[in-house]
């Protein structure tokens, strides 16, 4: 498994699929435990992954960094990715703003994350935000109708959608801000049903 990580992100370092990679400072893979039973999927790469070369490490992976704290997960046991692996931005003054994926950009990174899937072979997928949840839950999911719950898929046994961390960021209001953290956070509380995160035969 490990190996074939590897592998998958030496080959996505040099992506051309789409054109998002001109403007990107790199290619952003996924990263976390090899052996990892639950993979947690978000968008994309934001201003602070895209110059790290790591995913979630910015304002949304501090906070998920609390939400999954308070749900009991310990992060270093997951494996954490993106449907799109190059940060997508316009320029405001002499900062880069977030735009989302096109649904091209989506399908062209497609190879990346089913490559990360076939090699993790997880037991829980959560799909972080509307973007991840379409991608692997087709277009007509609803993460405002369906957030929290397990649904069928082809990828793994249990996969659930809930709040992508920058969603609850940008909600105006502290109480209001609060609340959607504490409901991140009891979805997040569906990945501890799977524990332990690291597969038996993972160890020697």
């Amino acid at each position: 498994m490990a190996e074939s990580l590897k592998l998958l992100r030496e080959d996505a370092r040099d992506c051309r699929n789409c054109p998002l990679w001109k403007n990107a400072t790199q290619t952003v893979f996924g990263a976390g435990a090899p052996h990892a039973r639950i993979m947690l999927v978000g968008e994309q790469p934001g201003d602070e992954e895209d110059r790290r070369g790591e995913p979630f490490v910015g304002p949304a992976g501090r906070l998920l960094d609390r939400a999954l704290e308070a749900a009991g997960v310990d992060r270093s046991t997951l494996y954490v990715t993106n449907a799109v692996k190059h940060f997508k931005w316009e320029p405001r003054g002499k900062r880069r703003l977030h735009k989302t994926p096109a649904q091209r950009e989506i399908e062209a990174c497609r190879p990346w994350l089913e490559g990360e899937i076939a090699s993790l072979r997880p037991e829980v997928i959560g799909c972080l935000g509307a973007t991840a949840a379409k991608a692997l839950l087709g277009p007509q999911f609803k993460v405002s109708v369906s957030r929290g719950e397990f649904v069928h898929s082809p990828y793994a046994p249990k996969v659930f959608a809930t709040f992508h961390p920058s969603a609850i960021l940008r909600v105006r209001g502290e109480a209001e801000r609060e609340a959607a953290f504490k409901s991140l956070v009891r979805d997040l509380t569906l990945l501890r049903s799977t524990a332990p995160a690291i597969r038996a035969d993972a160890w020697p």
